[in-house]
């Protein structure tokens, strides 16, 4: 990216649609996991963060990159349910949502991030700093989750 993208949370109701669309299309939906799927009780809980990159467009919110900050313990967070569009992919939105919630999970006092990254994101990952903890879980069967974590 050129310039350091506007990334916040969703504010109005058509950035949520964007935002719920972009996590349904990138980590559901490929998996056939029905509509609804891409959302969890976690994302209402109080504490949790939510980033939002929008593609500079007129018309209805369209999502870019998209990632989620969880609070789960003292000064301990986790990331989740990160995607990024398919014509976003290389351009430096991933890694400016995660910028985005580092810098926010730092503001609440959290020190320590960890995040079940998928085999082929664990890459993006450990550029960013994270180090792979143990491998995790199988996510609908198929899909081999790692551990990882980052002292923010």
């Amino acid at each position: 990216m050129n310039s350091t993208p506007a990334i916040h949370a969703p504010r109005t109701p058509a950035e949520w649609a964007a935002y719920y669309a972009l996590r349904y299309a990138v980590l559901r939906q490929p998996w056939q996991q029905p509509p609804g799927s891409e959302r969890v009780p976690a994302d209402d809980e109080p504490g949790t963060i939510h980033a939002l990159l929008l593609a500079e467009a007129a018309g209805a919110p369209e999502a870019l990159a998209v990632g989620m900050l969880q609070p789960t313990g003292p000064g301990q967070g986790q990331i989740r349910f990160m995607a990024v569009a398919p014509e976003a992919a290389g351009t430096g939105a991933g890694r400016c949502v995660v910028a985005y919630l580092e810098e926010q999970a730092r503001a609440v006092g959290i020190r320590e991030i960890v995040l079940h990254s998928r085999e082929a994101a664990m890459g993006f990952y450990k550029k960013l700093g994270y180090a792979v903890v143990e491998p995790s879980h199988v996510l609908f069967g198929v899909i081999p989750h790692f551990l990882m974590q980052k002292q923010l």
